[in-house]
């Protein structure tokens, strides 16, 4: 599921796009919000599919080594430890990843995405890693979870014809495809053999809470802009505005609209995130930056009272 961070950082990126063009639209801008989301989600069901399509593919190589004209006793006998592999078999059988596919519509099917699956399976049937599996005799529910992270993380989310066909689908889906493979790898170790009726992970920790608080953020952002750009020049003083980076600018800009609207999140918190993804979204100096304006701009809002937290615990 989708953390805070997660979320600033979906915010910081419908915000870059919204500051890049001429024609500003708020409304437009919190809807492809919301839609970069749930695209996300939707990247997420499609990785949890490919399991049951690899079992697929599978099953047809068994059928089709059987049907040779003179089999050896391996095609006659063959390993069924890839198709029957746990893990697998938990995917194909989850009533909440199928319900959801049907409601979103997500399948491999057709002839482009099925050829997809096709080329996926034949990589992984010829990797070290397949080779390695299939010649262990060992088989319990732990050898099979740990196969499949690692076959996921090597194979699948590596392989650069899904990423290919990924970005020709969705402008957003290669920006989200580290965090929506996280998700797929912790659903993955969530699982227990003592409880093979886990669920998949929802979307939102807490929808109501989430949506409400990217909806804040993105909202009253973009109608502080004004008085946040203020702010922020004014604690630049020996910097001018446009030779300091954009993505920095908006990542200040959310902070002191997190700081001073959203009384529920820790002062702590609040400069400890953008802080942190200032390191992956800007300049190499910037996290240092960052901190250093944000310090400033806490001390100076605490002084004029507009930096009022609620909550046992959120003074700091």
């Amino acid at each position: 599921m989708l953390n805070r961070r997660h979320l600033r950082i979906k915010v910081l990126q419908i915000l870059y796009a919204f500051y890049q063009n001429e024609e500003k639209d708020p409304l437009q801008a919190e809807k492809e919000l919301f839609r970069s989301i749930d695209k996300m989600y939707e990247l997420y069901i499609y990785f949890l599919l490919v399991f049951e399509e690899l079992v697929t593919f599978g099953e047809q190589r068994i059928e089709d080594r059987q049907k040779r004209i003179n089999p050896s006793d391996d095609d006659l006998q063959p390993s069924r430890k890839f198709v029957d592999n746990q893990i697998f078999r938990y995917f194909m059988s989850n009533q909440g990843l199928r319900k959801q596919s049907e409601t979103m519509k997500i399948n491999w099917g057709g002839a482009v995405k099925k050829d997809l699956m096709r080329k996926l399976f034949v990589q992984i049937k010829d990797s070290q890693l397949y080779n390695d599996y299939m010649n262990t005799s060992e088989s319990n529910f732990e050898e099979d979870k740990q196969f499949a992270l690692k076959l996921f993380k090597t194979e699948i989310a590596n392989f650069e014809l899904l990423h290919d066909y990924f970005e020709s689908e969705s402008i957003y889906w290669m920006d989200d495809i580290d965090l929506v493979c996280s998700m797929v790898l912790k659903t993955i170790k969530n699982l227990n053999e003592k409880d093979k009726d886990g669920k998949i992970l929802p979307l939102y920790k807490d929808e109501d809470d989430e949506r409400e608080f990217i909806k804040t953020l993105i909202r009253k952002t973009i109608s502080k802009d004004d008085e946040n750009t203020k702010t922020i020049d004014e604690l630049t003083q020996n910097w001018e505005l446009d030779r300091i980076a954009k993505m920095d600018i908006i990542l200040l800009k959310m902070a002191l609209t997190e700081l001073t609207e959203l009384s529920s999140i820790p002062k702590k918190v609040t400069l400890n995130e953008y802080i942190e993804i200032s390191k992956y979204y800007s300049t190499p100096k910037s996290q240092v930056f960052i901190n250093g304006i944000l310090d400033k701009a806490v001390d100076r809002l605490d002084k004029e009272g507009k930096l009022i937290k609620t909550g046992r615990g959120l003074i700091n």
